[in-house]
C-alpha cells in the first residue's frame, strides 16, 4: 500500500514508519522536517505546515493516510478535506481522554464524550486536550463519512517516549536504593507499548477497517506493585518499595501522574474508571499485548541511550530531593 503519515518522527508516528516500512508498505511522511529530518532516508518526504502550508500534498493520490498529530479541529479538518479525494482510507489517532470523565470503570467506545464551552478555543491544555480532541475526531469523520478509522490509546510507553510517564519507573528502580512507591501494591493500572499499537493500526489499516476503537492494555488486570517489581527484576537493582499512603501524599500536595507516574488516588471516586478502560473490541480486532518484562527492558535499554541533560531533567517524576524528603515524612509517622 502507499500510505501517506502526517508526521512520522515523533513517538507514535515513528513507530507506526518503522511498522509500515517493515510490513512492506511505500510510505510517504509529510511534515516541517524539524525533528530528526535525517530519520528514514529511504522514506519520501514531503514538507510543509498542516496549519497553513498543505501544498506538498497537493495533485497526489496514495491508499490511506494516518494522522498521529493532529491536536487542533481546524487543523484536522484542513488536512481531512484535501486528502478526501486523495486517499480512500484516514486513520485518526485520538485518545481515551474524550471521554467526560472517569468515574465509571469499563467504558466501552460508547461512553459520553468531552465538550468545549467554546468550540473555538485551540489552546491545547489538560483541560482541553481530551475535549478538543472529540471534535478532532468529528472533523475527520465529516470530510470522509464512513472511511475514517478513529484509534483512542491510553497512556502509550516505550521508547522515543518524550514524556517519562512510564520511563521514570525503570529508571528509578535501576538506580536502586529505597524506592517510593504510591498508594498500594494492587493499584490498577493500564499502558500499551508503542510498538504494539503501530503494528496493530497498519494491519487495521491494510484491512481497511472503519469505526472507533479503544486502544490500552494488556488484556489482564495489570497492577502497579507488577510492574515495580517486573522493573527490580530486568534492571537486577537492589530497590526495595516503601508504599506510602494516599493521604500523605495527598497532603503533600504530590502530583499524581506527573510526580508519579502511573497513580491516581483509588481514594478519589472521579478515577474509579481512569485504569479500567474497555478494549475488548480492539483484543478482538487483533490488538495484542508484549510481555511486560519486554517493555520495561527495552524501554530500560533506549533510556540509558539518551543524552545525560535529558535524563537528568526528566519531564515525569520525583526529584530526589522531593522523594527523599517524602519518604522522611512518611518512615516518621
Amino acid at each position: 500500500m502507499k500510505i501517506l503519515i502526517l508526521g512520522g518522527t515523533v513517538f507514535v508516528g515513528r513507530h507506526i514508519v518503522e511498522a509500515a516500512l517493515v510490513r512492506g508498505h511505500e510510505i510517504t511522511m509529510f511534515n516541517r522536517g524539524e525533528h530528526s529530518p535525517d530519520l528514514f532516508p529511504n522514506v519520501e518526504k514531503l514538507r510543509g505546515n498542516r496549519d497553513g502550508d498543505l501544498t506538498a500534498l497537493e495533485g497526489r493520490t496514495w491508499d490511506a493516510a494516518i494522522d498521529p498529530s493532529g491536536y487542533v479541529p481546524r487543523i484536522v479538518a484542513a488536512s481531512a478535506d484535501l486528502l478526501a479525494n486523495s486517499v480512500k482510507h484516514y486513520t485518526f489517532i485520538s485518545s481515551i481522554s474524550v471521554f467526560k470523565d472517569f468515574s465509571t470503570p469499563a467504558m466501552d467506545e460508547n461512553a459520553p464524550l468531552g465538550t468545549m464551552p467554546d468550540p473555538t478555543l485551540e489552546q491545547v491544555t489538560g483541560e482541553t486536550y481530551g475535549p478538543l480532541k472529540v471534535l478532532c475526531e468529528a472533523a475527520a469523520e465529516a470530510a470522509m463519512p464512513g472511511r475514517v478509522l478513529i484509534v483512542r490509546p491510553g497512556l502509550v510507553v516505550g521508547s522515543h517516549d518524550p514524556t517519562d510517564r512510564f520511563t521514570y519507573w525503570p529508571r528509578r528502580v535501576a538506580a536502586g536504593g529505597e524506592v517510593l512507591a504510591p498508594g498500594k501494591p494492587d493499584h490498577v493500572v493500564q499502558f500499551i507499548d508503542v510498538r504494539d499499537l503501530a503494528i496493530w493500526i497498519v494491519k487495521l489499516v491494510e484491512a481497511n477497517q472503519t469505526g472507533i476503537y479503544n486502544a490500552t492494555g494488556p488484556d489482564y488486570s495489570l497492577t502497579l506493585g507488577q510492574v515495580l517489581e517486573s522493573c527490580q527484576q530486568i534492571s537486577q537493582s537492589d530497590a526495595h518499595f516503601t508504599w506510602v499512603d494516599e493521604k500523605l501524599l495527598i497532603d503533600e500536595k504530590v502530583g499524581a501522574w506527573s510526580e508519579l507516574p502511573l497513580w491516581l488516588p483509588d481514594s478519589d471516586p472521579k478515577y474509579a474508571g481512569f485504569d479500567r478502560v474497555n478494549c475488548q473490541k480492539a483484543i478482538s480486532s487483533g490488538l495484542t499485548f508484549l510481555p511486560l518484562a519486554e517493555t520495561v527492558r527495552d524501554t530500560l535499554e533506549w533510556d540509558a541511550t539518551r543524552p545525560a541533560e535529558v535524563t537528568a531533567n526528566p519531564k515525569a517524576g520525583l526529584k530526589p530531593a522531593r522523594e527523599a524528603e517524602l519518604l522522611a515524612a512518611y518512615n516518621q509517622r
